[in-house]
């Protein structure tokens, strides 16, 4: 790990930003900041302080930059550092680092690009990017179910009354690959309103469990009483 940050950090001091646009410059910070994350250097709290590393850093080289992105966004900059990383040959998935490309665009040049945590879902079902049309007759409850997908559902019915850890969750689900279930279940839930931490203001806590939202509830009573 020594070697691989003293590497990174090496090519970050030699290279030139003098020759390089804005664009350049953005794609760089995006691969620097990507590079040094997939290492873990900074152990249990990873993602956050690199967040804290990267303001100081930009800051360091006159760049205006606080917090408020970073809080605003938390979850869609860490999922963007994975898909920024995560590679699948087999599955036809490979690194992407649009995403991140387009929060350093807004962090460092002012931009408004939208950051949306479902544009990054690998094969998205049909309606999950795009806003879903909704019929006027529903009720509230069918609507929200247009909503999520068949892996919501059934993180919906894992959880049901319960407050889980993320292995516990993980567990009634059967899945043990964890950047899959945080991308497929629990990022397209959150974005669903349907599910909530227990320490919303601590996401590392070590006591952090999830819980259906009083929307969350309601669509698992619906789904239960029809099953």
């Amino acid at each position: 790990m020594r070697k691989a940050i003293e590497y990174d950090l090496e090519q970050e001091r030699s290279f030139d930003y003098s020759k390089v646009d804005r664009n350049g410059l953005v794609n760089h910070i995006a691969q620097f900041v990507s590079g040094l994350w997939q290492i873990h250097p900074f152990g249990e709290g990873n993602t956050r302080t690199t967040a804290v590393f990267t303001i100081l850093y930009l800051r360091s080289m006159g760049f205006d930059v606080t917090n408020d992105l970073f809080a605003k966004h938390s979850w869609y900059f860490r999922n963007a550092l994975v898909r920024a990383n995560y590679q699948n040959v087999q599955k036809d998935i490979m690194r992407n680092s649009e995403y991140l490309e387009r929060f350093f665009r807004n962090l460092i040049l002012g931009e408004t690009n939208e950051l949306r945590n479902r544009y990054m879902v690998v094969n998205a079902p049909e309606g999950l990017v795009a806003e879903p049309v909704r019929p006027v007759n529903r009720t509230s409850t069918e609507q929200l179910a247009v909503q999520v997908t068949e892996q919501v559902r059934s993180l919906l019915l894992a959880l049901s009354n319960e407050q889980l850890s993320l292995k516990g969750l993980m567990e009634k689900v059967g899945l043990k690959h964890r950047p899959t279930f945080l991308e497929n279940y629990i990022t397209p839930a959150f974005e669903a309103g349907v599910i909530k931490v227990l320490y919303p203001d601590k996401p590392n806590h070590p006591r952090q469990k999830y819980l259906l939202t009083a929307k969350g509830l309601a669509l698992y009573n619906e789904i239960k009483s029809k099953s």
